[in-house]
């Protein structure tokens, strides 16, 4: 414990937003955050300094180089050391009394039940293409009755969709079973931005590679995901009303300066998602 630490007096420039009774349900609440990467590393933070008290985090992955443009904990000093010993400094810098449970393996078959013990939400944080992991997650997830948050850095700007009671499954709305990698990267991809904002102007083409990974990545998305995941997962702590959970989606382009709401019952089968990850494949040359 810091002597000079309070958390009334930390986190009291909060209330207005929220109630003080409505701050200490925040403190009392666990997150759980798959991953620390682009996303998931920022996503800690501000939902630490949103006043959230309790964490279950995982990674397994140490910083590199490449991870500057975009991650958090990417420093000249952090390079070579796990990405969960960096953010866990970081968040205790915050908060010294948070509560973490740290998960030094990332999300595997073996601590999923305990990553997601007495959590509230889960804010989902894994590399693009973990598929195995995010749909193991996202199916516990569902079986315990934990609402989850997506906010993907599409483009230059964030695409949301929530997954809880009462809405479609997730693998009902991007409909994974039965495909390979690259077919559930695309899918993926259309599932997360129906309304694909983002398309028209990638500067450089050859720098988007899906079998091979790659992608062009910008901090400024991933901040946007994390502002908008903590609004999402405030209001899902508190009960407030307007989540939209899928098959409902929303996209903010911040370069084009425009918003849209989708809605794509059947999900994966919805015409329109047919429609665009057939021209996602043209776009890709698939």
């Amino acid at each position: 414990m810091v002597a000079n630490f309070d958390y009334g007096s930390a986190f009291s420039r909060n209330i207005g937003w929220v109630t003080e009774s409505e701050q200490l349900r925040l403190k009392n609440a666990r997150v759980a955050i798959g991953g620390l990467g682009g996303v998931g590393g920022v996503h800690l933070l501000t939902l630490a300094r949103l006043g959230i008290g309790k964490f279950s985090i995982a990674d397994f992955d140490k910083f590199d180089i490449v991870n500057f443009n975009r991650q958090v904990g990417a420093t000249v000093s952090s390079l070579g050391k796990p990405k969960l010993d960096v953010l866990r400094d970081m968040v205790r810098d915050i908060n010294p009394e948070v509560d973490l449970r740290l998960f030094p393996d990332g999300v595997n078959d073996d601590n999923l039940e305990d990553f997601l013990t007495d959590v509230d939400v889960y804010v989902d944080g894994l590399d693009f293409f973990a598929f195995d992991a995010r749909r193991k997650t996202f199916a516990a997830c569902e079986r315990k009755g934990i609402p989850v948050v997506t906010a993907a850095p599409l483009g230059l700007g964030v695409a949301l969709l929530v997954f809880g009671p009462g809405g479609m499954p997730f693998e009902e709305y991007f409909g994974f079973e039965g495909g390979d990698e690259m077919e559930m990267a695309i899918r993926f991809l259309v599932g997360l931005s129906p309304a694909m904002l983002q398309r028209g102007y990638v500067a450089d083409m050859s720098r988007v590679n899906l079998a091979e990974r790659k992608g062009p990545s910008c901090i400024a998305a991933c901040q946007l995901c994390a502002g908008v995941a903590a609004i999402e997962t405030l209001k899902l702590v508190l009960g407030r009303k307007g989540v939209r959970l899928a098959p409902l989606g929303t996209q903010f382009d911040a370069y084009r300066m425009q918003y849209a709401l989708t809605w794509r019952p059947w999900g994966h089968r919805n015409p329109m998602q047919r429609l665009m990850r057939y021209l996602v494949r043209r776009q890709l040359g698939l």
